[in-house]
């Protein structure tokens, strides 16, 4: 740990000491003349011509509805919600439990609906 300290200390006096050297600053003159060979260096970008605006019937559906998120978003709700449909209510009247909670003329309660709860009466 104290070794740690140590090398703390050196380099705090190594940077104070960097930072108190005048001399290592370049001139204006010459940071001038390495600014002006970079620029001289740098490549020019091509100029780039604007690719064309597409329209059709699709793409302004498309942006009516919001984007890709969007669209895609609906057709999720949308495949969930048939299959909801399809499977949930063939499943609800097959296993009873939907016939006696659409039944008018008996009354439900929470026991008719859990069969796990079989009484066996001998």
């Amino acid at each position: 740990m104290t070794d740690k300290d140590r090398d703390d200390m050196m380099l705090d006096a190594l940077f104070a000491e960097a930072r108190a050297d005048t001399a290592a600053e370049p001139s204006p003159d010459f940071l001038a003349k390495v600014l002006g060979d970079a620029e001289a260096f740098q490549p020019t970008a091509p100029e780039v011509a604007p690719l064309p605006e597409r329209s059709g019937f699709w793409r302004s559906v498309l942006a009516v509805l919001g984007g890709w998120p969007s669209v895609s978003g609906l057709a999720m709700a949308a495949t969930a919600g048939v299959w909801i449909g399809v499977v949930g209510s063939t499943s609800l009247i097959e296993d009873g439990i939907g016939a006696s909670l659409l039944s008018a003329g008996q009354d439900s309660f929470l026991s008719d609906l859990d069969t796990s709860y079989a009484f066996v009466v001998e």
